[in-house]
C-alpha cells in the first residue's frame, strides 16, 4: 500500500546540525534537508522554516556545501525569534525550496559586484563564495557590504578571507563607536569607486528595499545594464506556493516569479512605493 502525498504546506522535520551566533540578534542554523527528503536549495533561492508551535518564515539559504545547507536568520518577530532561539540537535520544520535564483552563471568573463545591506549579505554569501570558486572565468570580484554598526556586521571575519581569496571588500557602516577606522555612510555611496568596467559588470543587489532601490539605480547610472544587475526582493509570504496571493508585486508572484529578478523587470515597479 503506497502512502498519501505530503500536503504541499505540510513541513518536513528537519534536524539543527549547528547553531552559530553571527551577531546579538543573528544566527545561523546548519540542516540536512535531505534526511527527509527535502531537496537543497539553489543560491538565491528560500525554504519555509517551521518553529513548532510558532509558525514558519520564508529563510533564504546562506551557504550549500555537500549536502548540507545554512539558513542565517535576524530575530524581527515571534517565528524568527523562536528559530533563532532553537539549540543544535532541535528539530524545525522545512518546505521548499521555492523561488528563482540568482543565476550565477550569467557572469562570464564579466565583473561581479555584489551589493548587501544589513541580512542581505546572508542570501549573497553564495553568490561570493561561488564567484570565488570560478575567480579565473571572471575579471574580478567586488563585494560592498553595509551595515547599521560594526556589531551588526555579518560573517566579520569571513569579510578577511574573501579579500585574501582575492575579492576587493568594501565596509561602511551608518554609525560606529570610537575606533572604528572604516567608511560611515550609506552603501550606494561605495559603488562609483568600487565599478571597473560598468559595461562589463554583472551585479547581485539584496538588503532593504529602499537600499535595493538606490543601489540598483547607482549601478544602471554608472553603466551597468539593467539587465545584468538582479535584485532579491522581500513580500509577505505565506504559502509560498502562489496561492495566498499576500506576495503579489505587479503580475508576478515574489514566492514563484522572485524572489530574484532582473532589475529591468522590476524597476518601474520598485519606484511605486508601497506597491
Amino acid at each position: 500500500m503506497t502512502s498519501a502525498p505530503l500536503h504541499p504546506l505540510a513541513p518536513l522535520p528537519v534536524t539543527v546540525l549547528e547553531r552559530r551566533q553571527e551577531t546579538a540578534d543573528t544566527v545561523t542554523l546548519e540542516l540536512d534537508p535531505s534526511e527527509a527528503g527535502a531537496a537543497p536549495a539553489a543560491p538565491g533561492q528560500f525554504h519555509m522554516l517551521w518553529a513548532f508551535g510558532v509558525g514558519e518564515a520564508p529563510i533564504s539559504v546562506s551557504h550549500v556545501s555537500d549536502g548540507r545547507q545554512a539558513h542565517t536568520i535576524r530575530a524581527v518577530g515571534a517565528v524568527t525569534r523562536a528559530l533563532c532561539d532553537v539549540d543544535t540537535g532541535a528539530v524545525v520544520g522545512v518546505r521548499g525550496p521555492y523561488g528563482a535564483g540568482w543565476d550565477l552563471d550569467r557572469a562570464r568573463d564579466d565583473h561581479v559586484i555584489v551589493v548587501a545591506g544589513g541580512i542581505g549579505l546572508a542570501p549573497l554569501r553564495p553568490v561570493v563564495l561561488g564567484a570565488l570558486e570560478r575567480a579565473r572565468d571572471l575579471r574580478s570580484v567586488t563585494v560592498v557590504v553595509g551595515a547599521r554598526t560594526p556589531d551588526d556586521l555579518l560573517y566579520a571575519e569571513e569579510l578577511e578571507a574573501w579579500r585574501e581569496a582575492g575579492a576587493t571588500v568594501s565596509v561602511t557602516v551608518d554609525t560606529a563607536a570610537r575606533g572604528w577606522t572604516g567608511d560611515v555612510g550609506v552603501v550606494t555611496g561605495l559603488l562609483p569607486g568600487a565599478l571597473r568596467d560598468p559595461a562589463r559588470t554583472v551585479g547581485y543587489v539584496c538588503g532593504p528595499e529602499a537600499m535595493i532601490r538606490l543601489a540598483a539605480r547607482e549601478l544602471v547610472h554608472h553603466g551597468v545594464p539593467a539587465d545584468q544587475v538582479r535584485v532579491s526582493l522581500e513580500r509577505n509570504m505565506h504559502c509560498a506556493i502562489r496561492l495566498c496571493g499576500r506576495c503579489q508585486f505587479g503580475p508576478d508572484f515574489v514566492c514563484a516569479d522572485g524572489p530574484v529578478f532582473d532589475y529591468a523587470t522590476v524597476a518601474d515597479r520598485l519606484a511605486i512605493r508601497g506597491l
